[in-house]
């Protein structure tokens, strides 16, 4: 095995193979998911899937890293000023160079979520603002009803992390969050909160690769 300095791509799907067999390391490397926000939600699913060798993520956000970010979101001091989605590509090539990043510094909209994300496996919604988290919603399951959207909604206050849940409203479309919680009811957003969220939507999208139910555990 090289030194830690000189790890190849290669040689990290080979241990990802070790760890989790080769059927579901070449599902991860065949699949292409959509990450739509790169902040407290996106960064921590995106560092999450770079770390199973996800063959593309195309994340999109306009926003730049600031110092208030640093509290939840998964980028550093010295990445202050920088857009996130460079910032972000920037990190998740130390974690695993092999994952083809494609870094959009735009603000998803109706109008262009189709241009930036109509070629991928499973869009992940992970925006702040509730007005764009449904305008997204209503857009992508109009446009690709039989193509997964794993979303978040509810994750504000300090509240037990068990209720925080996943669920599917419908169709090919998952939620994750306890569905309620916001910011001008409960209170700030907690890193650890975020991102138990954050990583129930990793999940989803786990599982919908390997062709399992992110909702129901249908093992015998």
């Amino acid at each position: 095995m090289s030194s830690a300095s000189s790890v190849s791509a290669s040689e990290l799907d080979q241990l990802l193979i070790a760890r989790h067999g080769a059927s579901a390391v070449q599902r991860f490397k065949s699949a292409s998911v959509g990450l739509a926000g790169a902040g407290g939600l996106g960064s921590v699913i995106a560092a999450a899937l770079a770390r199973l060798g996800i063959g593309t993520l195309i994340v999109a956000d306009f926003d730049r890293v600031e110092a208030v970010n640093l509290g939840r979101q998964q980028y550093f001091i010295d990445q202050i000023g920088l857009p996130k989605v460079e910032a972000l590509r920037a990190n998740l090539q130390r974690i695993h160079p092999g994952v083809r990043i494609i870094a959009q510094p735009l603000r998803v909209s109706a109008a262009n979520l189709l241009e930036l994300f109509g070629t991928v496996d499973i869009l992940v919604e992970a925006f702040d603002d509730p007005i764009a988290k449904a305008e997204l919603t209503a857009t992508w399951l109009a446009a690709c009803p039989q193509r997964p959207l794993v979303g978040a909604s509810g994750m504000a206050g300090c509240g037990p992390a068990n209720q925080i849940v996943t669920r599917r409203p419908f169709g090919h479309f998952y939620l994750c969050g306890d569905g309620h919680s916001a910011v001008e009811t409960c209170g700030s957003l907690y890193a650890s909160r975020v991102g138990i969220a954050a990583h129930h939507q990793a999940q989803a999208v786990v599982r919908l690769l390997l062709g399992l139910d992110p909702v129901e555990d249908c093992s015998p």
